[in-house]
């Protein structure tokens, strides 16, 4: 970087496979709601159903682009010989198509937000010899991404790439082995966070709502929990929330969960309340916070949203969510994909008023709850050094 464009801001293009309401969009919105000294803009390829969380959250504040064409969830697309060489076209028509424009030909480094993304991203930082930065939100396995994106990955991302980073630990060490570059960060993902004071804290008893926030997704649990919570509260008295709606494809899975909660005789206690927007507000009507994703978690923002609201909070005992929950101390961990354990987890809550105090003190003061500025700066840093590399 020469010593002009040092004094300018860093001119840094953010690359997502979608525009729709996921974790990692999220994410990128309110990490570009931040204030760091950079020019940022976002590409994304076209949007398909109307829904772009983008240009919903962010208005003109940032330059939104899109271009290539569209991506979709893995699930719907397909598998064997045939889908991994349509993959291989939208990724190379997606990396040329970035190549072209001028924010990322002008741009001091490159940002994917998501693993799919990553491919692409790469593909255009080689064609435009611009640094680029990975975000690892996925544990790069094939359980987790599919066997060709880790493949893509391990041989041809991660090996170029001028930074890293990982949302957590758990992430990072499924990519350590494949890289090459010494700019490599954990940092977690802004999550909207406002620590509430552990002192103000107020438990409610009895309980009245149990709820998970999550979009609805096969994978992210909620037909575990809403089998756990048949059995641990049969009677009437608690209800069981399910904030978030059904994105990438999945609004018959959303059905299926209406069905088995009339076959488990719970459907006039079970709430489907959808996306909210105010994601604080929706936590703060609950009583027990669950997590229970049914492969590991990379990190888990709603667990660290629960954390810093006070909610006596159950997770799942792997991937991210267990860095930051320790069982008995600020929250309860079951075993992952145990329908009874989490069932045991949430009696034991609903019974017991004195531990649902405790661990509402203790998930409030969890160490290292960072603001979203103060995440914002620590990736603005990696984008920095990136950058110059």
């Amino acid at each position: 970087m020469t010593a002009e464009r040092a004094s300018a801001p860093l001119r840094v293009v953010f690359a997502d496979h979608s525009s729709e309401r996921g974790g990692a969009e999220f994410a990128l919105v309110r990490l570009l709601q931040t204030d760091q000294p950079w020019s940022p803009a976002v590409v994304l390829p076209p949007v398909t159903d109307g829904t772009d969380v983008f240009t919903e959250s962010l208005g003109s504040r940032v330059p939104i682009e899109h271009v290539g064409p569209r991506h979709v969830a893995r699930r719907q697309g397909g598998s064997g010989a045939v889908a991994a060489a349509r993959l291989a076209l939208k990724i190379v028509a997606s990396g040329v198509s970035l190549a072209r424009l001028r924010a990322v030909r002008d741009a001091d480094v490159l940002v994917a937000n998501t693993t799919r993304a990553a491919v692409y991203v790469a593909l255009a930082g080689a064609l435009t010899r611009t640094p680029f930065v990975v975000h690892i939100r996925d544990l790069m396995t094939p359980d987790a991404i599919g066997g060709t994106a880790t493949r893509l990955m391990r041989r041809f991302v991660l090996p170029r790439a001028a930074g890293v980073i990982a949302n957590s630990r758990a992430s990072l060490e499924t990519v350590r082995p494949y890289l090459r570059t010494e700019v490599v960060e954990v940092i977690p993902s802004p999550s909207g966070l406002h620590p509430v004071d552990p002192a103000a804290l107020s438990v409610p008893d009895p309980v009245t709502r149990i709820g998970l926030v999550a979009r609805i997704d096969p994978w992210k649990g909620q037909e575990l929990l809403l089998r756990a919570f048949a059995t641990a509260c049969p009677d009437a008295g608690a209800s069981l929330v399910f904030f978030g709606g059904p994105s990438f494809g999945h609004e018959d899975f959303l059905s299926d969960l209406a069905a088995l909660a009339v076959s488990l005789g719970v459907a006039d206690r079970v709430e489907f309340a959808g996306h909210r927007a105010d994601v604080d507000a929706a936590i703060a009507s609950l009583d027990i916070c669950v997590q229970c994703s049914l492969r590991p978690e990379p990190l888990g923002q709603n667990v660290l949203q629960y954390l810093a609201a006070g909610k006596p909070t159950i997770v799942s005992g792997e991937g991210g969510p267990s860095e930051w929950v320790t069982d008995g101390e600020n929250g309860l961990v079951f075993t992952p994909r145990d329908a009874d354990a989490l069932a045991s987890a949430i009696r034991s809550l609903v019974e017991d008023l004195a531990l649902r105090r405790r661990l509402a003190s203790g998930a409030a003061a969890t160490p290292s709850l960072l603001s979203d500025q103060q995440v914002g700066e620590r990736i603005f840093s990696v984008a920095e050094r990136s950058a110059s590399t």
